[in-house]
């Protein structure tokens, strides 16, 4: 059976800031959520009788290009945890579009199931609720400990100071796919190293008239957009907030935004139809199709690029290009730490069972074949000695994230800029894409505006 939330006055208000701004979002791993919703569980808090075998219940997040595909990989792993503990797990894969609304309408309704997957940019904001179960030493013991996880994906599991409301599931980072022919045929043999040069490179490998263009981007896609700001951003030295006021129209920022929407509005190398892409399959197919020379997405795209019909080494990885040199007071930010992470709710009436499952889940086994199958990266240190790891694609993400990637804001207040950012984003790539100019004091405004969103609270 499966585990509820306890509702307190605490729960409610912070639901209600959080829910503000949480429709439709993908805040951390895949973009998109065009693939079909699941029906809801109905699960309750109920405990099983002691004769009975305890089901678990278990949400998880939608990371093959279908929820059908899911199904099809997570349920021989679930009947394998059956087969060595006994314990049933009820499963529900939950596309992005849905999930979290679906966590959120679990902590306000007090029925939810015992184990979750949630995106690890929502840690902090669901953390506010009070309704997931603290990995305290006590906790982290049970599943293994803390020191067998990767240190940059345990960074996102929850705010500073606090034990972890999640541990790390599924690790992401963002690096710049590019196909080689494309390259080799306009005489590039490398991939670019500077921002100058990504520019420069998708200039040259620009040709509207026969609708190739130098990259693809989602300028739809408020959570991809809120995820450029903030490494844009920090390569120009912005602050995302102060504290917990927000500085989203800071100069520094304002030059992060701008950085990004200019390869639409200045450079001309993304077609004015990216401005109305909104998740993964349609730029996954302009540049699998040949249509788009470079991407700047997530580690998991290599399995959808390469189930589009795209061999393996038909393509390349390099990190997304850094300013050079890095203006003022920039960071060498190429990547926010991405990932999926997995959280038991607090009182389920399995919790010995949950922390089982989630031991079970980030094993290093478990790791090696789910990470494997998704096109993510493991999270436990001893799952990188498996030859699934070790291509020179998979290495690239892997140092993104041990080296030049920072997590997000682990503060409540982070979901709001995501929504806020990322939707006023949206808003400049559809005005670039009609041919408005969309100069430094136009991005200035559209920031300016939700700065005052964020502040007034509306």
């Amino acid at each position: 059976m499966g585990g509820g939330v306890t509702v307190t006055s605490r729960t409610i208000e912070a639901v209600a800031a959080f829910a503000l701004f949480a429709v439709g979002a993908a805040a951390c791993g895949k973009s998109g959520g065009d693939a079909p919703s699941a029906s809801p569980s109905g699960s309750t808090a109920s405990a099983s009788p002691a004769s009975d075998p305890v089901t678990l219940s278990y949400w998880a997040s939608n990371q093959a290009p279908s929820v059908e595909e899911d199904n099809k990989i997570l349920l021989p792993e679930l009947a394998k945890f059956e087969k060595q503990t006994g314990i049933k797990v009820k499963l529900e894969v939950i596309p992005w579009s849905d999930l979290l609304n679906r966590i959120l309408g679990a902590t306000s309704s007090g029925k939810g199931p015992d184990v979750l997957n949630i995106g690890n940019s929502w840690s902090a904001s669901l953390q506010a609720t009070g309704a997931f179960l603290p990995f305290d030493d006590a906790a982290l013991a049970k599943i293994g400990g803390k020191d067998r996880f990767i240190p940059a994906s345990m960074s996102a599991t929850g705010a500073p100071g606090q034990p972890p409301m999640s541990v790390p599931l599924y690790g992401l980072a963002y690096g710049l796919f590019y196909n080689k022919k494309m390259f080799a045929d306009a005489g590039i043999d490398k991939p670019p190293a500077t921002w100058a040069e990504l520019v420069a490179v998708a200039t040259k490998l620009t040709d509207p008239k026969s609708g190739r263009y130098g990259l693809a981007i989602m300028g739809a896609s408020y959570t991809e957009n809120a995820h450029f700001a903030f490494m844009f951003g920090r390569q120009h030295g912005a602050r995302i907030f102060d504290g917990k006021q927000p500085r989203f129209d800071d100069p520094e920022m304002v030059a992060g935004v701008k950085q990004y929407v200019d390869l639409l509005g200045v450079h001309k190398v993304v077609s004015q139809s990216d401005a109305e892409y909104a998740n993964d399959p349609q730029i996954l197919r302009a540049f699998t199709s040949g249509k788009a020379a470079m991407l700047m997405m997530q580690s998991y795209a290599q399995a959808p690029i390469e189930q589009n019909g795209m061999a393996r080494d038909a393509y390349g990885v390099a990190p997304i290009p850094l300013p050079d040199p890095l203006p003022g007071s920039g960071k060498r930010v190429n990547s926010h730490v991405a990932g999926i992470n997995i959280a038991v709710f607090e009182d389920t009436k399995n919790r010995d069972a949950a922390l089982k499952f989630v031991q079970f889940m980030t094993s290093p086994e478990e790791q090696r074949i789910l990470n494997g199958v998704f096109g993510s990266l493991p999270v436990v240190t001893e799952a990188y000695a498996d030859e699934r790891f070790r291509s020179a694609n998979t290495q690239v993400f892997q140092k993104v994230l041990a080296e030049t990637a920072e997590s997000m804001p682990m503060i409540e207040e982070t979901a709001q800029f995501e929504a806020l950012v990322g939707t006023a984003m949206r808003d400049l790539f559809a005005e670039a894409a009609s041919g408005k100019a969309v100069d430094e004091a136009a991005i200035r405004a559209k920031l300016t505006k939700a700065n005052q969103q964020m502040a007034s609270g509306k």
